[in-house]
């Protein structure tokens, strides 16, 4: 079914689009059968090692990561010392009432509560977690493949916040980071530029299983610094394989610099958008849930540079991330309005509740939540004529799912 085509799914008794079983799907993850490894595992790109990502496609064609709970859990607990995951309290909201599961006739199917919701896709199999740099750097745990679209690099760069006590809540990387900094283990080794070309070279010359890149590190006290690492990023992959060969687009994540013009180095570069993502748009709940960011950035740096962005460089070219399920509908609601208004890109993240406790809480929104942000979505795209990056998506944001399913199809008519 093509992905243009609306589907509808039945969840408790209700009835939700796309959109919102992909939020919940990606908020509460899914138990995969044994049998559907067995089957899978040389034909699909499927694991069970969390880093490699995988994801799934549903009826009509949305892509949603599949965190399969039980893996992802066990990988968790050997990543980082975390005494809260062994506290009971915590055990009921780490249970989800998805899995995937093969049918009578050996095909994958998406069930709720045992009942048969969806017929799920996997994507080819691929030798891309298999490979290492010129230099020995595995691509595993350094690159994801995204669905169809994205060669994503998670944390290019060290996050000077988490490594100084004062992570975001809900960020695994910066979790596992200020953990090592606290015993005073060392840290991981980060990808040099050469390593990005080497990795962007085999996803898009030799499988030839992308189009777009994204960019991103951690928050950095050196702006010259972490700015500098972009360009040369950008600058490898030029080199290497030429940006008139990324059929999709570049986008770069970045800590918004003291100098905003500092940002027109990485759109001379290559880069497409840049994001400053705020995450978080009410400001108290900022203050306890990303104190860094808030402690040693401020929530006006990131508002000038994405206002510099979209003032020099045109609607669409900026783009701020909003963690969906961190806060109440009405602020969250105010910050995407701002940033839409302003031709600023709210991207739509789902909130993964089982990677941190955010606010002593592990618990996913629930349905109405998801539908309301849809709609909301919905209307500042089509009224700002709004455009999230990619062609199909990410694993983990349904922006584009959003644009595809509820704003292109009027924008034709």
């Amino acid at each position: 079914m093509s992905s243009n085509n609306k589907a509808s799914y039945q969840i408790d008794g209700g009835i939700v689009d796309s959109v919102v079983l992909k939020s919940l799907l990606v908020s509460r993850g899914v138990k995969v059968g044994k049998e559907v490894y067995e089957k899978y595992q040389d034909s699909a790109r499927l694991s069970t090692d969390p880093l490699t990502c995988n994801s799934f496609a549903l009826s009509d064609g949305t892509i949603a990561q599949l965190t399969d709970l039980s893996f992802h859990m066990e990988h968790m607990k050997s990543m980082v010392r975390w005494d809260m995951l062994s506290q009971i309290k915590y055990l009921p909201q780490l249970k989800t009432d998805f899995s995937i599961n093969l049918d009578a006739d050996g095909q994958p199917r998406l069930y709720h509560k045992n009942r048969l919701i969806s017929s799920v896709t996997f994507f080819p199999p691929t030798e891309f977690y298999k490979q290492k740099t010129t230099s020995g750097l595995p691509f595993l745990g350094n690159a994801v493949l995204q669905g169809k679209d994205w060669l994503s690099f998670q944390l290019l760069w060290k996050c000077d916040y988490a490594l100084a006590g004062e992570p975001c809540q809900y960020c695994f990387s910066g979790g596992e980071l200020a953990s090592l900094a606290k015993r005073k283990k060392k840290l991981p080794l980060y990808p040099t530029p050469e390593d990005v070309a080497d990795i962007c070279e085999y996803a898009f010359n030799k499988e030839k299983i992308v189009n777009s890149i994204q960019i991103t590190g951690g928050s950095s006290f050196n702006n010259k610094a972490e700015i500098k690492q972009v360009i040369d990023i950008l600058n490898a992959i030029e080199q290497r394989i030429g940006k008139q060969n990324i059929r999709g687009e570049i986008v770069a994540y970045i800590t918004p610099p003291k100098i905003k013009e500092d940002i027109d180095a990485i759109f001379s570069a290559g880069a497409d958008r840049v994001s400053c993502s705020l995450e978080i748009w009410d400001e108290d709940l900022a203050m306890q849930i990303m104190p860094g960011k808030i402690k040693f950035t401020g929530r006006s740096r990131h508002l000038d540079s994405l206002l510099y962005i979209a003032e020099k460089y045109g609607r669409n070219k900026a783009c701020c991330n909003f963690i969906i399920g961190l806060e109440p509908l009405e602020s969250l609601f105010e910050g995407i309005e701002f940033m839409a208004s302003h031709g600023i890109v709210p991207i739509a993240s789902v909130w993964i509740p089982f990677g941190r406790p955010v606010l002593g809480e592990m618990k996913a929104r629930d349905t109405t939540y998801y539908q309301a942000v849809e709609e909301k979505l919905s209307e500042v795209y089509q009224k700002y004529c709004i455009i999230p990056p990619g062609e199909q998506g990410l694993n983990v944001c349904f922006c584009r799912d959003i644009y595809i399913k509820n704003v292109a199809p009027t924008q034709a008519e």
